[in-house]
């Protein structure tokens, strides 16, 4: 379906189905039923992308014209308290058989109404939409995140939505993080109306938490301390940006270069600080007596052939650029060239917007005996 159409059919099928008995549920005699929607997700990256705030304003609009049971609140952490219904969900662009093998066909609409109350999940809803007309472009925040890493917080999310069936608990790693995603979805808003010395309070206040070690709280603190000129506490966010991707076995970091080259864009607000980026990954990872694997990916545009060879020889390039910072790891790290064939965004717009998909991932690795 269009996908104005597929996000109609899976909300009305999730909140038409959706079984919610006020005293049942310890909510008493209330007129309305609390709801609060954290905000949508695209399911592989987990980005909130165009897309996706598009499929929550339509949501919203749809809620308060056919929906009136509900009370539409602020997803904070005042609110939560109050123990809400919440309102998750995930776009997907997978395969024609469902996988998200390379070569896209269409986008699965997931969507989740959990219980906050109880643990569980009321209702869902599911359709797919076509390709066509939909802008993946990440936000603000996530377009100018300069790593990536497999989240629990995030994957935690996304799996409350995905392979799950109403009555299931929702995902502890996300239950968990309930709070700090509030918190942290504050300092989002924060940091994309310009207010870095606000957004970065709240990051640091969320770090402190039980919970709050996430990679969007790393790369939080790192933007807004860059914003504002805080070069040593932007290098320390990114020394723990770093250990926290290679403690989850996955970094990938938005190396931007020329196209078809292995020297980086010239424009000194892109690549001026990958000098520093450098210097903590060598420091950081010649603390551990790992290996450490190199993998250069490219977009989907162009022969596969060729963004194989490139993509291994800009693997190549930044191995040599940490056996400079740091000798020791010369013997212990690899270079290898995946080419497109573990796109994240597979937007394939060859520019700032896709540059997850042209990262360079490094992984910790055995070293051989």
């Amino acid at each position: 379906m269009p996908l104005a159409d597929a996000v109609m059919f899976a909300a009305n099928n999730l909140f038409g189905n959706a079984k919610i008995d006020p005293a049942a549920t310890g909510r008493g005699n209330a007129p309305k039923v609390p709801l609060v929607i954290d905000p949508l997700v695209d399911g592989v990256s987990g980005y909130q992308t165009i897309a996706t705030e598009g499929i929550e304003a339509r949501i919203t609009e749809l809620v308060k014209a056919r929906y009136p049971q509900f009370d539409l609140q602020p997803f904070t952490t005042a609110t939560l308290a109050k123990g809400p219904m919440l309102f998750v969900g995930t776009f997907t662009a997978v395969h024609a058989d469902g996988s998200n093998k390379p070569g896209k066909d269409w986008h699965r609409v997931c969507l989740a109404l959990v219980d906050l109350r109880t643990g569980l999940i009321v209702s869902k809803g599911f359709a797919r939409a076509a390709m066509d007309g939909v802008d993946m472009t990440p936000t603000a925040f996530f377009l100018d995140s300069p790593a990536w890493a497999p989240d629990p917080a995030t994957q935690g999310y996304v799996r409350t939505c995905q392979g799950t069936k109403a009555g299931d608990p929702i995902n502890p790693a996300y239950y968990d993080r309930i709070m700090a995603a509030a918190m942290i979805n504050d300092a989002i808003i924060a940091y994309e109306k310009g207010f870095y010395e606000e957004a970065l309070d709240i990051y640091r206040g969320v770090l402190r938490l039980p919970g709050g070690d996430q990679l969007r709280v790393h790369n939080g603190i790192y933007l807004t301390a860059s914003k504002l000129n805080r070069r040593d506490e932007a290098a320390q966010a990114f020394a723990r940006i770093v250990d926290f991707g290679l403690a989850q076995n996955q970094l990938g970091l938005k190396f931007l270069f020329r196209p078809g080259s292995t020297q980086f864009l010239p424009d000194p607000q892109i690549s001026g600080p990958y000098h520093m980026w450098i210097a903590q990954l060598s420091r950081q990872t010649a603390q551990r007596t790992a290996c450490l694997e190199i993998s250069g990916h490219t977009s989907r545009t162009g022969p596969e052939p060729l963004n194989e060879r490139l993509s291994l020889m800009r693997a190549q390039y930044i191995k040599q650029r940490i056996s400079t910072a740091a000798p020791p790891l010369g013997k212990r790290t690899t270079a290898i060239g995946k080419g497109s064939s573990q796109n994240l965004s597979g937007l394939g717009t060859d520019d700032a917007r896709d540059a997850l998909d042209r990262r360079v991932d490094f992984a910790v690795k055995d070293c051989p005996a």
